[in-house]
């Protein structure tokens, strides 16, 4: 196919909009959709290259994917192999493990199924995926795949000519499936093939059923198309439900331009974008990574300048230096394919990331100094102990922590379960045992449920828990204390991060629904807690332990940062202040204390353990106290522990 300067221009317009989104998405809110113009992009020269095969009968699908190999793999091999090595010095064992496990997908070309299990592209634990980017390219080589299959299949029943209305027809079909899903599916709708399909068939549709235009309505063409490919960069945002309806915006100004055939446009054929356009892939390849680091080091704003200057460094000395090698592509018989170098080159590479994500060598974690072994151990032990983890999404979590019988029984959400193995070891000092009947993400309410934000349906996994609770604690265990521990202030206020401006805070009732997160709703929620305290204490004597202290950032995390990065030792520890505790737990402090007078509970507290009078920590000489942000570490868990020996002395 002959060049044209007007698709290479169009790949710098998409790329430009995807590099500038990533590194600061208010610049250009909607530009993950240059990944779409990419997609109509790579139909249109997809079907170019099957359709004159099969005209000429002399098409090759096995030729067509080691063509498709020799120009994609390279390039992403050495990304991955980059970033290995880079992680074995700046990750922790588990980053590292993710990071294996994600280069052997995106290598494969699976990684897209990957990311749509692990979360959302636009969450913010996706600025923690070093290759998330990875999984475009995967969507593509999926349909480069399946979708020569299909052509040559249907060659072999049908006319070219049916054939090309045949794929009219997919097109349009898959337009009306993709706006349907999107609403239905949004997560599988944004990473899977069945959803982006149609944006490549209709770059086919441009390239088969071409428009017939004079010169100067060409201009007109382009401009309307290009106009649709912009404006969607700036009126489409991430609150958008990707890829619908609203996807047909730049997919169809990509159409345009595509027919326009304007090789002489002064906006795509300008020598800037002609160089941005041919460095485009491996641009894209490279400048996710920079996203990353900024976010997970916490660099100064201006690292995102500098990130850009790099990704568009990286991407010529990739284009120069990695993709225009050429590899062999004539072989002359069907074994003679296993010479193909990029194959093994893929294949090194995802064995090497499967091995890491295993956890092989088995001295991964051992390749630390041994104050970072101190540091992330905390990070990595399960605050369960492993025979429970079962019970994590049973109706009924059920599980003895110690041995002897059952001195206290522990009920709450996942603040309960960090404390579960030290708490069960204190009660084994005193030849006992605890019973856990707590649920991560169930508060202590009876009948409270959950509503979904998308679907806006009711999820009940919590609805029982609490009343199931008072029943065993009643009947099988009268008189057993009872203690319970909430994260209450994240079904109050929702989380304190730093970054919660994109994280939405879950929405709990119980008897009725708001319409907003008012104090209406926190004086209901509260009151039937109470409730729920003073139905325990009917039969059982109940103790309630006052909040962890929410830190506002990774504690473990960002002790291995600071330590990897050799800042200064003077640097301040992960803390909060005092203040800022008892504001945000101020109605938790208001409940448990109503509680206590109702009904007789009794208040234990942990933070002469965790604080001063002016700080809380995040880590005690060095060790953390957390394995995340909010939530104790098996340490931190370890250290409070005495406070609940009064329990387990009769």
């Amino acid at each position: 196919m002959k060049f044209r300067k007007d698709i290479n221009g169009l790949r710098a317009v998409a790329v430009i909009s995807v590099v500038l989104f990533h590194f600061n998405a208010s610049w250009m809110p909607g530009g993950f959709a240059g990944v779409d113009v990419f997609f109509v992009i790579s139909g249109f020269l997809m079907t170019g290259i099957i359709f004159t095969g099969i005209e000429q009968s002399n098409f090759s699908i096995i030729k067509f994917y080691f063509a498709r190999a020799n120009r994609i793999i390279p390039a992403l091999a050495l990304l991955c192999l980059v970033l290995l090595i880079f992680g074995w010095f700046y990750l922790t064992p588990l980053e590292y493990k993710a990071l294996g496990k994600h280069a052997a997908s995106s290598v494969s070309f699976v990684s897209n199924f990957v990311y749509w299990k692990e979360a959302g592209y636009f969450d913010a634990a996706s600025h923690e995926k070093w290759l998330l980017h990875s999984w475009s390219l995967s969507v593509e080589w999926q349909f480069y795949i399946i979708y020569p299959l299909i052509l040559v299949a249907m060659r072999k029943f049908m006319s070219l000519k049916i054939m090309k209305v045949m794929l009219l027809i997919g097109t349009g079909l898959g337009f009306i499936f993709c706006v349907f899903a999107s609403y239905r599916w949004p997560s599988a709708s944004y990473f899977l093939l069945p959803t982006r399909a149609w944006e490549m068939m209709l770059g086919g549709v441009a390239y088969l059923y071409p428009f017939t235009l004079q010169e100067n309505r060409k201009k007109l063409v382009e401009w309307t198309g290009l106009s649709l490919v912009i404006g969607s960069y700036f009126f489409i945002s991430a609150d958008n439900p990707w890829p619908g309806y609203l996807a047909l915006f730049p997919v169809l100004g990509s159409f345009f331009i595509l027919q326009a055939q304007c090789n002489n446009s002064i906006v795509t054929s300008n020598i800037v974008l002609q160089k941005l356009g041919s460095w485009s892939y491996s641009i894209y390849l490279w400048h996710w990574p920079f996203v990353v680091a900024i976010y997970v080091f916490s660099l100064p704003e201006y690292y995102i300048y500098l990130g850009m200057i790099f990704s568009v460094i990286l991407g010529f000395l990739s284009y120069k230096y990695v993709e225009k090698i050429k590899f062999k592509n004539d072989f002359s018989s069907l074994l003679s394919y296993f010479g193909s170098k990029p194959i093994y080159i893929a294949g090194s590479v995802g064995l090497l990331g499967s091995a890491l994500a295993m956890g092989y060598p088995s001295f991964i974690p051992y390749r630390l100094p041994a104050d970072e072994i101190a540091i992330v151990e905390q990070e990595q032990t399960n605050p369960r102990q492993p025979e429970c983890d079962k019970f994590e999404n049973s109706a009924f979590p059920e599980c003895i922590y110690g041995a002897g019988p059952v001195k206290a029984i522990v009920v709450g959400d996942s603040h309960a379960e960090a404390q579960m193995v030290a708490i069960g070891n204190r009660a084994a000092l005193q030849d006992g045992s605890i019973l856990s009947l707590a649920l991560s993400a169930c508060p202590t309410i009876e009948d409270v449920y959950k509503i979904d934000a998308i679907s806006k349906k009711h999820i009940d996994r919590c609805t029982k828990v609490a009343s199931t609770a008072i029943d065993v604690a009643a009947q099988k265990y009268p008189n057993v204390p009872v203690i319970i521990i909430n994260r209450t202030s994240l079904y109050l206020d929702g989380k304190n991060e730093d970054d919660n401006s994109e994280l939405t805070p879950p929405t709990y009732f119980v008897d009725y629904v708001f319409t907003e997160r008012n104090d209406e709703y926190k004086d209901n929620l509260t009151a039937h807690m109470v409730d729920t305290i003073c139905e325990f204490s009917q039969n059982n004597p109940v103790y309630l332990v006052r909040p962890t202290p929410e830190m506002k950032e990774d504690v473990p995390l960002t002790m291995f940062r600071d330590s990897t990065l050799d800042f200064d030792d003077s640097q301040e520890h992960v803390r909060i202040t005092i203040d800022e505790y008892k504001q945000r737990q101020a109605r938790e402090f208001e409940m448990q204390d109503i509680a206590a007078e109702r009904c007789g509970a009794k208040v234990l507290n942990p933070l002469p353990y965790l604080c001063d009078s002016e700080y809380c920590y995040g880590d005690i000489d060095g060790i953390p106290v957390y394995y995340d942000d909010d939530h104790l570490s098996s340490y931190g868990s370890k250290v409070i522990s005495p406070i609940y020996d009064e329990l387990f002395e009769h």
